[in-house]
């Protein structure tokens, strides 16, 4: 039989612990977790962003808001504390990109239906003309499920700011003043910490895919 002295079962040990550590380091290497880019206004086409931000390479998060949602009610940034969200913007008398958006946000709300870690936000960018009760109306005709989605009104420069200075969603200069207007298909991925996490398009059926694939991989990395 073997007679091993406690000094050489220590060094047996230590060098089997170092030898499980380098497996393990080894495979996460090879192995590396699939993780979404976080996106800062330097990482984003210059069109997409509002000069005062451009040179701005990290800690980008969506600024606080105060919106009006379909129920009147007051919709702010903890409204979605802790969650992931897609965010869009649309009018309801919009009759061209608008439906096939507001059609995708819904079949996005189906999907993830029973996952209360995942909200909505759409923004109208006629304002004035998208009163509660239009928002009412549209959000019923739409499927919208209250507290899951929010569909939402409020001041006109507030909503341009922040598709211009926190989303990116929008390539044209304005000020949010009386003629101005965005019209956007750009739906925009946003995780728990109120960072920008994927852009895409809500017009198209494999950017939705995509969308309901990065989602998943969010909730992981949360």
């Amino acid at each position: 039989m073997f007679n091993f002295s406690k000094k050489s079962i220590t060094t047996i040990l230590f060098v089997a612990i170092i030898f499980v550590i380098a497996v393990f380091i080894g495979y996460q290497l090879l192995n590396p977790k699939e993780r979404l880019p976080v996106y800062s206004p330097s990482d984003v086409n210059p069109r997409l962003v509002d000069f005062s931000i451009q040179h701005v390479k990290n800690n980008h998060t969506i600024a606080d808001f105060e919106l009006i949602n379909q129920n009147a009610a007051t919709i702010t940034q903890k409204s979605f504390e802790g969650k992931i969200y897609v965010a869009d913007f649309f009018f309801t008398r919009c009759a061209t990109i608008c439906p096939i958006m507001t059609t995708n946000m819904a079949e996005l709300q189906a999907h993830f239906k029973t996952d209360d870690q995942v909200m909505f936000l759409s923004h109208s960018v006629t304002p004035v003309m998208d009163s509660v009760p239009i928002l009412k109306q549209y959000a019923v005709a739409k499927g919208v499920i209250d507290g899951k989605w929010h569909i939402t009104t409020g001041e006109k420069k507030h909503i341009y700011e922040l598709a211009r200075k926190s989303y990116f969603a929008v390539l044209e200069e304005g000020d949010g003043g009386d003629q101005d207007f965005i019209h956007t298909e750009q739906f925009v991925l946003v995780d728990t910490k109120r960072r920008i996490r994927g852009f895409y398009n809500g017009t198209d059926k494999e950017d939705i895919a995509r969308i309901i694939k990065d989602i998943e991989l969010l909730k992981k990395e949360q």
